[in-house]
């Protein structure tokens, strides 16, 4: 079966081939950064745009370079939300357009479902059962993964996210648009002892986040006296270093906790080096294994959309040929499916 995958939840347009016997055939993306730096952040209006007129012609282009046609496509998946609902919108109407018109059928994803199962197109793969790290802009949880929709929530962020702290962290500091990759490359030359910055929640017993105080504290340090570069790298290397700290902490927790030996890390946070490198030193002195999606399978993409829309379908998941979308969205109220 060969499957379209369609990701257009907010700023980047994704699409993929899968197959399910040759596996990732291939994917593109278009990034809409240069166009929202100027603005300091996504304007859904622009995004939703964009989608529009980037879509088609990136899956054209995905075609001609996988060699296929576009009536070899035998289903089509779409993120169904949960994202920005003009964005959302463009997507799906296009994934029903072209379903309609191939009479092959069409299932809406779970953007957060597709970041979950991403690291199952890496090799090695985990295998289920799972805990996994899900941490990107918009989300901060722990989940424990025993199949495809098999979800259980284990923890979660109380306020922002960590790739939202570090947007805006990165944007109290001056740095660019987008802040948390900028405030990541500054940090590398960093202390990340010089500063003494809270570690939230650590030792709170439970497997819950919070990372608005810790934006708090670094809002005081840029108060209590201008920082030259010097200073601001070594508050980006300290920063950092305290929401690593945390998310290793939390992470090591749960898997101990689930009684499991594999920890999974996706969403765009996933690829941070300094993340990576404490969760795998970590990982081999706790005697687990931590597995990661490839590097450019971290952010939003088709690929990741294409791959669980294939397992949905494969697992019997009901597809048919209208659409909706879903600005908010709750992953466990995915219905569990089986697979074969």
């Amino acid at each position: 079966m060969l499957v379209l995958g369609i990701e257009t939840s907010c700023d980047e347009t994704g699409v993929a081939l899968y197959d399910t016997g040759a596996g990732l055939l291939g994917h593109t993306l278009y990034s809409q950064v240069a166009m929202h730096a100027e603005y300091g952040g996504v304007v859904p209006e622009l995004a939703s745009r964009d989608h529009v007129r980037r879509l088609l012609p990136l899956t054209r282009s995905l075609l001609e370079n996988c060699a296929r046609r576009l009536t070899d496509i035998d289903a089509i998946a779409y993120t169904q939300g949960p994202g920005l609902a003009g964005a959302l919108l463009v997507g799906a109407a296009v994934a029903a357009s072209l379903a309609y018109a191939l009479k092959v059928p069409v299932a809406g994803l779970h953007h957060l479902e597709g970041h979950l199962l991403s690291p199952l197109l890496a090799s090695p793969a985990p295998r289920f059962p799972f805990v996994a790290l899900l941490v990107s802009g918009g989300h901060t949880q722990l989940m424990r993964v025993d199949g495809v929709g098999d979800y259980q929530l284990l923890g979660e962020t109380v306020d922002d996210a960590a790739g939202e702290a570090f947007d805006k962290t990165a944007k109290l500091l001056g740095l660019p648009y987008p802040g948390g990759p900028a405030l990541a490359q500054l940090a590398q030359s960093g202390n990340p002892k010089r500063f003494k910055l809270p570690r939230p929640m650590l030792a709170s017993g439970d497997l819950n986040f919070s990372f608005s105080g810790l934006k708090t504290a670094v809002l005081t340090l840029v108060r209590g006296a201008d920082p030259d570069n010097d200073a601001k790298a070594d508050i980006a290397a300290s920063f950092q270093q305290a929401i690593v700290e945390v998310l290793v902490a939390k992470s090591v927790s749960a898997v101990a906790g689930e009684g499991l030996d594999q920890l999974v890390v996706a969403g765009g946070v996933g690829a941070n080096t300094a993340l990576r490198e404490a969760l795998s030193k970590k990982a081999q002195r706790s005697g687990f294994a931590v597995f990661y999606p490839p590097q450019d399978l971290c952010t939003d993409n088709g690929a990741m959309i294409a791959f669980a829309g294939a397992l949905r379908l494969k697992g019997g998941a009901p597809a048919g040929t209208g659409f909706t979308v879903r600005a908010r969205w709750e992953l466990d109220e995915l219905r569990t499916v089986s697979i074969a």
